[in-house]
Formats: structure tokens, sequence, C-alpha cells
């Protein structure tokens, strides 16, 4: 029996902006239904993360959030390897790079996985934790294991070309006021509030342009800056993960926006190190191309803790409500889900096993 209902909201979408050139060139293309598969998926490490909210206990909601969504890959009929995961397979037992989720059919994809964006967020209560799954084709997402921050631009369609990670923050929110046919004083800008972004803020706020400062989560506010209709955020600018940048991009080349990236060596030795395996251009542009080189891109994610872009769980007795957006490039489509959830079912469930959504 089917322990959940599906309601996509008024505000789900759907436009057809695949070519044929696109559909005769994807060899293996990912199916359809895989999409609602991610957002079981996401489904499932959210509504166990969203139980250690403001519980002061960032890795046990963490580690909630891993088993459960481990556990819900388990069915995804996809030939998977993590590529962006919780780290090496010697410090994270699970979901760890190289590791091989689904049943192992066909498609051969690469997996992007984000348990919980946000550890602090939930477990302080704070807006905008999310859990994030993405897949691409095998081979098609960008890893870096010696550098792990990168400086970050990304806007929405309205502002796609407008941006130039090598200009002055001034140009760059000018440009994108006038593509986005706005003044500058009605941009408002994501940053993550770090000691490392002290100049950029003061740059901003020079050009009268609005800041929201958040404490993490920039795969949230890199989806937030692509969607200014629904979030009121225009612009993601700052240093963040290496690994969000990816997600990110998984997300931004659904929605048809814009990213680019550089890689941020923390120090000299981390810049050795990455010059030593390869990385000799480290001013080199990462544009979304870079980062995930597939345009057969899946993205979705589920909201732990209440946000611009998705709401929190909800616990109401024996159900549950979490509340879901699920893209895919191909299509151009992006989908919201209002999902309510028996999960008082989970009694049925053996001792350990986590609940997954049906």
């Amino acid at each position: 029996m089917a322990n959940t209902t599906r309601r996509p909201s008024a505000k789900s979408s759907e436009q057809s902006t695949v070519s044929t050139a696109t559909i005769a060139t994807a060899t293996h293309p990912l199916q359809r239904n895989l999409a609602l598969e991610l957002v079981r998926v996401t489904e499932a490490a959210a509504l166990h993360a969203a139980r250690w909210m403001g519980r002061g206990d960032k890795e046990a909601a963490d580690q909630a959030a891993v088993d459960a969504m481990r556990d819900a890959l388990r069915y995804v009929d996809m030939d998977g390897v993590v590529v962006i995961g919780e780290g090496e397979k010697d410090e994270a037992p699970m979901l760890y790079i190289g590791e091989r989720v689904g049943t192992g059919r066909a498609p051969k994809v690469d997996v992007a996985v984000d348990p919980i964006d946000g550890t602090n967020l939930t477990a302080k209560g704070l807006p905008n934790a999310i859990t994030v799954v993405a897949l691409a084709e095998r081979g098609s997402m960008y890893y870096d294991p010696n550098i792990v921050y990168m400086e970050k631009i990304a806007v929405g369609k309205e502002a796609k070309g407008a941006i130039d990670i090598h200009a002055p923050v001034r140009d760059n929110l000018m440009r994108i006021a006038r593509f986005m046919e706005r003044n500058v004083e009605d941009l408002t800008v994501v940053v993550l509030d770090r000691p490392r972004h002290e100049q950029l803020i003061e740059d901003i706020r020079a050009t009268g342009a609005r800041i929201k400062l958040i404490t993490d989560g920039d795969v949230a506010g890199a989806v937030m800056a692509a969607l200014p209709g629904d979030t009121g955020v225009d612009v993601l600018m700052g240093i963040g993960g290496t690994p969000e940048a990816v997600l990110a991009a998984c997300a931004l080349k659904c929605l048809g926006g814009e990213m680019q990236c550089k890689l941020w060596p923390r120090s000299e030795e981390e810049r050795k190190r990455a010059e030593a395996n390869g990385n000799t251009d480290l001013n080199r542009v990462l544009t979304l191309d870079d980062l995930v080189k597939s345009d057969d891109v899946m993205f979705a994610a589920t909201g732990i803790t209440n946000g611009e872009f998705l709401r929190g769980v909800r616990y109401r007795g024996d159900y549950a409500e979490t509340y879901s957006i699920m893209m895919r490039a191909r299509s151009g489509t992006m989908r919201r889900f209002e999902t309510h959830h028996d999960i008082g079912l989970k009694r049925d469930l053996p001792s350990g096993a986590a609940y997954v959504p049906d």
C-alpha cells in the first residue's frame, strides 16, 4: 500500500526545451522516472535529519541523513558512482567518493550528494537547510581532491551572459542589473558570512546593492540566486566549497542559469599540491560545462528547515509533510512537490531500518 500522496503545487512548471540534436547525441539518456526516485531519496534524508533540528548535534543530524539517503539510493534503478560525497573512503564509511550506489542497472551515472547542505543550520534550527542529490551521465562531473574551495559567482536565466568572475564587483552588479532591467540598488546578493569576505561585502555595499548573509549552505544560496522570482535573491558571490559548486552547477544547468568559478587554495601547500597533480592554471575560469559536462542532468532537493525556496519538514503525529523541488536539464522541467507521509507505518519496519518514502 502506498504511504505517500504527491500533490504538485500550483507553482509546478514544465517546459519543452530539449532539442532533437540533444536527443540524438545522448547515448544513454536518463529516464524520467529517475527524477521521482531522486525525490524519494531526498525526502528520506530530510525526514530523518529534521528530527535533529535545533538539538545542537550536527554530527547526529548528518549521520541520520547519510544513513537514510544511502538506504534509499539502494532502490534507485541506476548504476551510480558517487563523485561528490562525504569524503574519501578512509574518512567516510558511507556515501564516500567512489562508492557504487543504485541497483546496478543502466544508466551509468555520476552521483553527487549532500545529505545536509547546512548541518549547522539544522543543528541550530536556522533557515535553508536542505538535502540534495544530483545525477549526470558517467564521467561528466568535475572532481578535484586537492583544492576544496572555489571562488564563485552565480545568476539565474535573466542575467545569463552578464557575469565575469575576473571583473570588479561593481562591474558585475551593473551588468547584472542591466540584464535584469533593474537598478543596482534593487539587487540582492547572497554571501557566506565569513571573515574572508570582508572586502567583498564592503565592495557590494559600495554599489548600493543589498546583501543577504548566510552562515552556511551555499548550494541553497546558488539555487536561490537562480530563482529570483521566488526568493528575492539575484546573485551569489564569494568563496565556498568545491563539492557544493558541482551540486549547484547541476541545479543551474537545469534552471538555465550561469555560474563561473575559480579554484581557491587555502595555503601555499595546497597550491603546490594542486600544481603537482596537474592544476597548473589556478586562474582558469570553470564554467557550468566544466563543472558538469553533460546536459543530461537531474537535481532534487528537499527542505529540512524552512527557507526561501523550500519549506522544512513538518511532523503531525503519525504523519509528516515534506516540500521538495525536482529539475531536469534535458527538458527544462522544474516540479515542486508537497508530500504527505504516513510515518506511522514505520512501526512495521525491522529494527534500525530507515523509513524510505514509497
